[in-house]
């Protein structure tokens, strides 16, 4: 495998978790170093491909559960490459603003969008977010006085802090017919065996640039009181949006809400 032509200003010479990500899902935004790196860790992790794509399989469905209610405006915050079933080609005809802070991602990002008038990348902190919101790339392209589906998929474990909180200015901006959209990993699962694989998971990434922060399903769901969740509520991403006996669980909670 080939790989892409290189972004001014992208290192390839270290392994990036964004494209890492990419390799898993079969893109092509990936080079040697990443997909080395990536076999190393499914070498000791033989659950990572098949999170990475359980995790992108849920942001399809998502995707297809917000147009279906008519949302055509999409927020996607920790976007990473916007490649393989992105956001822009599941909804083809909405307007999608993807948001990530690494330079890496956003540099591909904007290489991947150039030709693209209905979807944009900014560099931000989901973290602050009026930067995001009062960015061009989101104020320009998505009007908040209509529905948009705020997505935060497989992200907000590597973001610290009160999760409430931390979403609670982009979920107060949500106008009835919006959607909220999340992904995460926790711990606090039923099969021991899969509590201490995600465990493990997490203290692989103590010390790094992207240490991980595990949550409790209360704190998963507490972001989403007062809004509709859907069914079939908070459960595995493989489970959603209907439950795969037999298809291994990978410890990552999926929840879809909507507003009014």
């Amino acid at each position: 495998m080939t790989g892409p032509a290189v972004p001014e200003g992208v290192d390839v010479e270290r392994a990036n978790v964004a494209r890492m990500y990419d390799y898993w899902l079969g893109g092509a935004h990936n080079f040697a170093v990443d997909r080395e790196h990536a076999d190393r860790i499914e070498a000791s992790n033989r659950t990572a491909r098949h999170a990475a794509r359980s995790n992108r399989a849920f942001l399809r469905h998502a995707v297809q559960w917000c147009v279906a209610r008519g949302i055509d405006q999409f927020l996607d915050l920790g976007s990473g490459v916007p490649t393989v079933g992105n956001v822009h080609e599941i909804a083809r005809d909405a307007r999608v603003a993807y948001v990530d802070h690494e330079s890496v991602a956003v540099a591909h990002s904007r290489s991947i969008l150039a030709d693209l008038d209905r979807a944009s990348i900014t560099q931000a902190d989901l973290a602050d977010a009026d930067a995001v919101l009062g960015a061009p790339g989101v104020a320009d392209l998505l009007d908040l006085a209509r529905p948009v589906a705020v997505l935060a998929v497989a992200v907000l474990h590597y973001v610290p802090g009160d999760l409430t909180a931390l979403l609670a200015p982009y979920r107060d901006r949500l106008v009835p017919g919006g959607a909220l959209v999340i992904s995460h990993v926790s711990d606090e699962q039923d099969d021991p065996d899969l509590a201490a694989r995600v465990r493990a998971a997490a203290e692989v990434f103590r010390g790094s640039a992207n240490p991980v922060t595990l949550r409790s399903r209360a704190e998963l769901a507490a972001p989403f009181e007062g809004l509709t969740i859907a069914e079939p509520g908070m459960v595995d991403v493989v489970d959603w949006p209907v439950a795969r006996p037999g298809v291994e669980k990978v410890g990552m909670y999926a929840v879809c809400a909507a507003q009014g």
